[in-house]
């Protein structure tokens, strides 16, 4: 008898539990490298890519203050497919038919060939936070290297929608 009556009690906090959390605040639909891939092959959309590392502060505080605003978040996932990318991944990435890796693995500075590749500038290190605009032909649009508040960050979203 105690044994039903437990069952029961922990039925009603699971089904307590899964209705609170399915009721959780909106969020950024983050893509893999992966998934883009294949959400631009049956809808291309413009592609919004966010690079990061653990260790960079400006970066963190995008993602508290800004990938958090409510209005940033309905821009990108209606107007956009978003990526998210920590940097010193050790993850072989297949794309375009392409493979990449992080070569530097295990080594000081380990950035992936993905970054290096896309957010790289002429004649200056590669730095946090690197941000990459695409078009829904996959062309870069615009690139930005600093902090951006939300305000800053939704001007610049609604310049590539508009």
């Amino acid at each position: 008898m105690k044994q039903g009556r437990l069952i029961a009690i922990l039925i009603s906090i699971m089904a307590i539990y899964s209705s609170g959390t399915s009721q959780t605040k909106n969020a950024v639909n983050w893509l893999s490298f992966e998934q883009l891939e294949d959400s631009l092959a049956i809808n291309p959309k413009n592609v919004f890519i966010e690079f990061h590392a653990d260790w960079c502060a400006p970066c963190l505080r995008m993602q508290r203050e800004v990938f958090t605003n409510s209005e940033v978040i309905n821009n990108l996932n209606s107007n956009y497919y978003a990526v998210k990318m920590n940097i010193e991944t050790a993850d072989t990435i297949s794309f375009g038919g392409d493979v990449f890796i992080n070569e530097r693995v295990n080594r000081r500075n380990p950035i992936h060939q993905i970054p290096l590749l896309m957010a790289s500038r002429k004649n200056k290190p590669f730095s946090l936070p690197a941000m990459v605009f695409l078009d829904e032909k996959f062309q870069a649009q615009a690139r930005y290297f600093q902090y951006l508040n939300a305000q800053q960050f939704l001007k610049i979203l609604k310049r590539f929608t508009e």
